[in-house]
């Protein structure tokens, strides 16, 4: 499925540039329009192989004959904020951007501060795209055979690494539909749930984005097995009540609606979830000043009944997983059954508290979950939306 995207018409320009050769980390002018695209890139084809698209379908080609499907264009993940069809942002820790078309080369241009993006061409993880700060042009894919082919790009880093701007999608060749996957799940959470340090050597190396990687992580890998679209709000060292080391500024109930993590604005809720995952709680119980039970639980309904509010249907589920033990964990997860408890008391049927604790398969970097670790978890996640979706 496709989540909204902020209620606007998103518009680019996409080229069909012929036998263009295609490049990669080469410099653009942020504003150039599809008839500069391919003169600076020394196309063989000319302006006029040019098509402007928009997200309703408006399109100089017809869409073949027979079942109904998505106009040609690309098709977003997650929440992305698309007002400015020049300068489309993805913030959240997975957001991105899937291409289908009929060609052989799809590149993207990018501005960003220095990031990395996972790039999926054809179901095969390719290598990362490590960003190189500025405007550029990536090649995503290149020298393909002449078919149908589906690029998937994802943002691997959480939300104050920086914001990724998408400026242009280029194809060799005819862009097509992206088919709507008929099952979404949206997952809240903490820097768990982002990937920290998923990909570091072991427990001593510090945070870089480097070693963040959230498509490898639990959510992400659960998605992928149960056929689900994934919209993913985490953030590093966040809680329901307070953050890691006490501290108590916008915890992640009160980023919830952010459209962009870094930025006010609120997100739209014009498409619903069918499932959502609260994986928070580790940073409220990890220092000392742990919340009171009547804080913790208070707080968790007043988050609950909020992402009732934006998801009418779905099911929700609460967990705190995996690193908490011991007293702490059975505390926090006690808090979360009661508030639960108190959800389904009042009539709300569609919640559960689950637990998704898996035993640690060695670390990532400052004792986060290494990439062993998240694929256990999800293989547990992914037998949970089984047995409650029958997915």
């Amino acid at each position: 499925m496709t989540l909204p995207r902020c209620g606007f018409t998103a518009l680019f320009w996409l080229c069909a540039c012929g036998d263009a050769s295609p490049e990669t980390d080469t410099g653009r002018d942020a504003r150039a329009d599809a008839s500069t695209d391919a003169s600076s890139e020394d196309a063989t084809g000319d302006a006029s192989d040019a098509a402007r698209i928009d997200a309703s379908g408006v399109d100089a080609q017809e869409v073949d004959a027979g079942p109904p499907l998505p106009p040609p264009g690309p098709r977003y993940v997650g929440r992305v904020d698309d007002s400015d069809p020049s300068a489309v942002r993805f913030g959240w820790p997975g957001t991105g951007v899937i291409v289908r078309f009929r060609g052989t080369a799809v590149r993207a241009r990018l501005r960003d501060a220095g990031g990395f993006l996972t790039v999926v061409v054809d179901g095969e993880v390719a290598p990362r795209l490590a960003l190189s700060g500025g405007t550029q042009t990536y090649a995503l894919a290149s020298g393909l055979t002449d078919g149908e082919h589906t690029v998937e790009l994802y943002k691997r880093t959480e939300g104050f690494v920086g914001t990724c701007v998408l400026e242009a999608i280029e194809v060799d060749g005819e862009l097509l539909g992206v088919p709507v996957p008929a099952r979404s799940m949206e997952v809240v959470g903490d820097s768990i749930t982002c990937g920290y340090g998923n990909e570091g050597a072991d427990a001593t190396c510090p945070f870089t984005a480097d070693t963040e990687n959230h498509y490898l992580t639990y959510a992400a890998i659960a998605a992928r097995d149960v056929d689900a679209e994934l919209s993913t709000i985490a953030w590093s060292g966040k809680g329901v009540v307070a953050n890691y080391g006490d501290d108590t500024f916008e915890p992640m109930p009160t980023l919830y609606d952010r459209l962009i993590p870094t930025q006010a604005g609120d997100y739209s809720f014009e498409r619903h979830a069918d499932v959502v995952l609260i994986n928070l709680g580790t940073n409220d119980f990890s220092t000392d000043g742990d919340p009171s039970a009547e804080e913790f639980t208070s707080a968790y309904v007043t988050f609950l009944a909020h992402i009732r509010e934006r998801h009418p249907s779905a099911l929700i589920l609460g967990t705190i997983a995996p690193l908490l033990g011991g007293d702490d964990y059975a505390r926090g997860f006690s808090y979360v059954e009661a508030a639960v408890a108190t959800r389904v008391a009042a009539g709300d049927t569609l919640v559960r508290a689950v637990d998704l604790r898996v035993p640690s398969m060695g670390f990532g970097c400052d004792y986060h979950p290494s990439i062993a670790t998240h694929q256990a978890m999800g293989e547990l996640l992914s037998e949970v939306l089984s047995s409650e979706l029958g997915w």
